[in-house]
């Protein structure tokens, strides 16, 4: 079996998997400054609020394109392991197996957009600007 056309596929979706990952983290502290500059600057609430309700649906978006690369990662894992031949480079083709309608589509976001991993931080964020508009 040659595993190096595993190996390549594997190391490119990888690399693209944590890029996804920093991509989420660039948006999560894209949103603490947004929310430091709205209160340096006195933006009205209703607009960063508005803005980090964005943010955090666009790192749910980020965070989905993460997650259609995660089992194809685990399947050359296991192809490799078991020493399985001929599926090589067949991202697009099982990708395309799965339903992305606009419904469907949605729901995965918003399936993201609730785990508890990535809203914690956006919820927070909308707690403090509410608590700082309270306050002030």
């Amino acid at each position: 079996m040659e595993t190096k056309k595993y190996e390549a596929e594997w190391c490119l979706l990888q690399n693209q998997f944590e890029s996804y990952e920093k991509h989420s983290l660039y948006i999560k502290l894209s949103s603490i400054l947004m929310l430091f500059l709205s209160e340096i600057f006195s933006v009205s609430m209703t607009s960063i609020f508005l803005i980090l309700l964005v943010l955090w649906l666009q790192d749910a978006i980020w965070k989905t394109f993460q997650s259609r690369i995660e089992p194809r990662l685990l399947k050359i894992e296991k192809n490799i392991r078991e020493k399985t031949e001929g599926s090589e480079f067949q991202f697009n083709r099982e990708y395309q197996l799965v339903e992305t309608s606009g419904l469907s589509k949605i729901l995965e976001y918003s399936k993201q957009a609730i785990r508890p991993t990535l809203a914690f931080p956006h919820i927070v964020l909308m707690i403090i600007l509410v608590g700082c508009s309270v306050v002030g």
